[in-house]
């Protein structure tokens, strides 16, 4: 269930890269809140096989470290797929606005919509993404810990 380490910070870098460039936003269209769904989907998933493998390893403070860190991660996945379909939904009712397709809404509004998007995509991207790395990072530590010689093989001493 490791593909959540590769969708949220895929997930994070494509809201942040929509949020920074409208016309990037534009041509992606559904699709970042679509890849923000399915790891939203994922990250309970992702948890689910790593609480069955906690109680299928030895006890180890590592081990519950790693499983406590990924249960943080469904917060900033849910944050991810609302801001994405949110930026999603006011570039398509800007591009709307911009057709005339829209006359009960202003022209200005969408504007300043993307722009109320852009801070707390960006923190969401960030937070994100350093709660992947420390999960990611626990993980390598319960895994490799005590796996490895510090001296090397065919080293004496």
């Amino acid at each position: 269930m490791h593909f959540v380490i590769v969708l949220v910070p895929l997930t994070a870098l494509a809201l942040a890269v929509c949020a920074v460039w409208p016309a990037v936003a534009r041509r992606l269209g559904v699709i970042v809140p679509i890849l923000a769904f399915v790891t939203l989907a994922g990250v309970p998933l992702a948890t689910h096989a790593g609480e069955w493998l906690e109680t299928h390893v030895p006890s180890d403070s590592l081990v519950r470290r790693h499983a406590e860190l990924g249960d943080s991660l469904l917060p900033w996945a849910v944050g991810l797929f609302v801001l994405s379909t949110a930026l999603w939904w006011a570039n398509r009712r800007s591009a709307s606005a911009a057709a005339g397709d829209d006359p009960i809404r202003p022209s200005a509004s969408s504007p300043l919509l993307r722009g109320a998007l852009v801070v707390p995509s960006l923190a969401v991207t960030a937070g994100a993404v350093v709660d992947v790395y420390r999960i990611g990072d626990s993980g390598a530590k319960a895994a490799w810990h005590d796996s490895y010689s510090k001296t090397g093989a065919g080293q004496g001493g």
